[in-house]
């Protein structure tokens, strides 16, 4: 099967495409069958085909060797062994005795030999030194050490312990319970709380809800830092009195079940932030100055330490994140001082922390120019120059190699739709391509930048993983990963566009046709689409099962078009700009300038295009259908259908508060706009979505009913904000299914 970009119309920029190691799937000596929903989404295992296959996934543990998790590939998790591996040879051998580490946990008080195995051949958090597991099972903390092969219990508390780490010298367990910070001392069992007075409305060392969905990535609720040489924890203080809370239902008990989460929606009060230090010795808390920024109900978004303790270094950002502030302070004083400050005319996204040098000097990324780029600064955080330049972005910066002079990035210099490999001298010059395959990579290097570990795929060819040395020399391939249920099937064609907008933006696409397909005949289209900001679908990548449930659609004689917006794109953050304080508008112009594009072709039925989407992408396709007339369907997964729902930190990035913006918000209203609604529409939800509440659908569903329309609504109980449970999975794709083949 090949990818090929055609030239099709005057106005669109193409280049011929193809992959390597890529095989047609349809070949003629391959005897195939038409896709099934079963064969994608069923919920028996055996009927299950798997569309993906799996590479390791590897954690360096020196510049040599790493660990990985090895065992038989159709096993989702169990029996599947960590091992050591030599990077250069391949060789494996068992990290540890699985065994005895079962046999251990299993004798202690509050395990069981079940849960102990579950434990042993899962996922490990283990200390700097790889020496040592430490466990978090029934809110209560346990230990394993790897060498001497003994296995302790640490906490002995009927309360919940979360957010569970070793201190960087492994002398030391930190975590919080009742919402403040704890600290126990491995060599003498000794624990004691270094905050006091932490609750539901206060938090010390722990991130609530918003923090940990937008800012500190979904699911970590660890709000504390170590000083690298273990002496000191820098920890948010989070007085949640004034955020307003929210509560989700589940309808399926007898007696409701219900969650209560503090939940700052657009414009109300977010939770009010201060960053402390204390010693890990106990004491007092040392409170850093930012009490210039109290008036603004700032963020701190960004918290880490200098490579030799002596400094805190966090950013600060206003409510709306319209410039961010890189403050240095001092953990015996708190005296803080500003290193530099971005701004922008829209909003400033928050990149990462500094990449120290040796001489005191760092790297910081930032978008000032419209591009994510690496620049570097002296040790008097004056500006020496970029490390990187051009109309394309950095998107990882991995790590510096001092000696050689070498900078290490993933980068979009050589395509938009698909990261490359990079090294660059820290001077600016010699930048250098390593990954050699068109297609998506991915990065992991070892500890001195000796090799990297490369995950590869393309649209047609699932992930793949090869061992290269820092030059792009290939060391070996570790894992092609042949998926043999790709041989089942004939494919349809994928083809790459770029197409220009009324005013010139070139939009990357892509369109997916029937393998039989014939010019001749008139073929509906179904978009998919998110088109959120920065957010692209159109990637050069494999996409498992969302990618042959297209296909089957396909089959089932539709083209599939994905075009993404200019806000979307990925090409920099000026096109994001675009949709700055009226989400929805800009994003649909493009969409509809893509899709008459596509209606000029004589294949296409323009009377049968339909979009589909999820979280954003349902926001879009429920907004697309209130605010256009080009759509025949459309399916809404999960759609924010009114911004003033959602929560504080991601609305405001990009719509300012409701109050400085109330126009803004009307226009962008979905159900506002319930009662111009054209077209079909599915509506589908998980009832208890902790993120885009339900809430939202409920609101659009009483407009809709208020303004006598008709529509299609599909709720899943016990589903969050992506529908999780195998049946109720199957159940979503059979209703999308046969919603599009009656609709469209």
């Amino acid at each position: 099967m090949t990818f090929v970009n055609r030239s099709l119309a005057v106005g669109v920029l193409v280049a011929m495409v193809s992959f390597e190691g890529v095989e047609a799937k349809n070949a003629a000596d391959t005897e195939t069958r038409a896709l099934t929903l079963e064969d994608i989404y069923s919920p028996d295992k055996e009927k299950r085909l798997d569309f993906s296959g799996s590479v390791p996934s590897i954690r360096w543990i020196d510049d040599e060797s790493w660990v990985e998790r090895r065992g038989p590939k159709d096993d989702d998790e169990a029996d599947k062994v960590l091992v050591k591996v030599d990077a250069e040879s391949g060789r494996a051998e068992p990290f540890f005795d699985h065994a005895k580490m079962v046999e251990q946990l299993a004798a202690l008080p509050g395990m069981d030999e079940d849960t102990a195995k579950k434990i042993a051949y899962g996922s490990l958090n283990l200390d700097e030194n790889n020496r040592r597991a430490l466990i978090n099972q029934a809110h209560d903390l346990f230990l394993y050490d790897l060498e001497t092969e003994e296995a302790r219990r640490l906490t002995f508390d009927p309360k919940e312990e979360v957010g569970e780490e070793f201190s960087p010298d492994g002398r030391f367990v930190s975590f919080i319970r009742d919402y403040n910070l704890h600290l126990l001392d491995l060599e003498s069992g000794r624990e004691r709380a270094l905050t006091d007075g932490g609750g539901p409305d206060l938090f010390f060392g722990r991130l609530d809800w918003v923090y940990q969905e937008e800012v500190y990535g979904r699911g970590n609720f660890k709000g504390y830092w170590w000083s690298p040489d273990s002496g000191h924890l820098a920890f948010f203080k989070l007085d949640e009195s004034k955020v307003r809370e929210f509560t989700v239902v589940d309808h399926l008990p007898t007696e409701l079940t219900t969650e209560v989460t503090n939940y700052p929606k657009a414009g109300s009060p977010n939770p009010e932030v201060k960053l402390g230090v204390v010693s890990a010795l106990g004491g007092d808390t040392v409170w850093l100055d930012t009490s210039k920024y109290e008036s603004i109900q700032h963020l701190i978004v960004k918290v880490g330490w200098t490579p030799d303790s002596e400094k805190v270094i966090f950013q600060v950002q206003d409510r709306e994140q319209e410039w961010l502030e890189l403050l240095s302070a001092s953990p015996a004083t708190g005296k803080s001082t500003k290193i530099l400050r971005e701004e922008s005319p829209a909003f400033v996204n928050a990149l990462g922390m500094p990449e120290w040098l040796d001489d005191g000097g760092f790297l910081w990324r930032s978008e000032r120019t419209g591009f994510q780029h690496v620049y570097r600064y002296d040790t008097d955080y004056q500006l020496v120059g970029a490390v990187t330049e051009g109309e394309w972005e950095v998107r990882s910066l991995h790590g510096v190699d001092e000696d050689a002079g070498l900078v290490f990035v993933t980068a979009m210099e050589e395509s938009p739709i698909a990261p490359h490999v990079y090294q660059v001298g820290l001077d600016g010059k010699g930048l250098k391509r390593l990954s050699k395959q068109s297609g998506s990579h991915s990065a992991s290097w070892s500890k001195k930048q000796t090799y990297f570990y490369d995950r590869w795929s393309n649209v047609t060819t699932p992930t793949q993983a090869r061992l290269y040395r820092r030059n792009g020399k290939q060391v070996r391939v570790v894992d092609e990963n042949k998926v043999e249920a790709l041989d089942l099937f004939e494919w349809g064609p994928v083809e790459r566009h770029q197409v220009k907008t009324r005013d010139g933006f070139v939009m990357e696409a892509m369109l997916m046709k029937p393998a039989d397909f014939d010019p001749s005949k008139k073929y509906p289209v179904l978009q998919y689409n998110y088109g959120g900001p920065h957010a692209p679908v159109v990637r050069d990548a494999w996409g498992g099962q969302r990618y042959a449930w297209h296909q089957m659609l396909a089959q089932k004689g539709y083209l599939i078009w994905m075009c993404d917006n200019r806000s979307a794109s990925g090409k920099g953050i000026k096109p994001t700009w675009e949709a700055f304080h009226r989400m929805g508008q800009p994003e649909l112009a493009d969409i509809e300038d893509g899709l008459r594009w596509l209606m000029e072709k004589p294949w296409v039925d323009g009377g049968r295009l339909g979009i589909w989407g999820w979280s954003y992408g349902g926001f879009m396709a429920s907004y697309a259908l209130t605010h256009s007339k080009m759509f025949k369907a459309g399916i809404a997964g999960a759609p924010v259908t009114d911004w003033h729902l959602y929560d504080s930190i991601y609305t405001e990035r990009y719509m300012g508060t409701p109050q400085n913006n109330p126009e803004g918000y009307d226009a962008t209203s979905v159900t506002k706009a319930a009662k111009d609604l054209s077209g079909e529409l599915l509506i589908v939800h998980g009832t208890i979505d902790d993120n885009v509440h339900f809430q939202n659908t409920v609101q659009l569903v009483y407009e809709l009913q208020k303004a006598g329309k008709a529509f299609e609504l599909m709720i899943y109980p016990k589903s969050r904000h992506g529908v999780r449970d195998k049946d109720q999975v199957f159940h979503l794709q059979r209703t999308m299914t046969d919603f599009l083949l009656r609709k469209l």
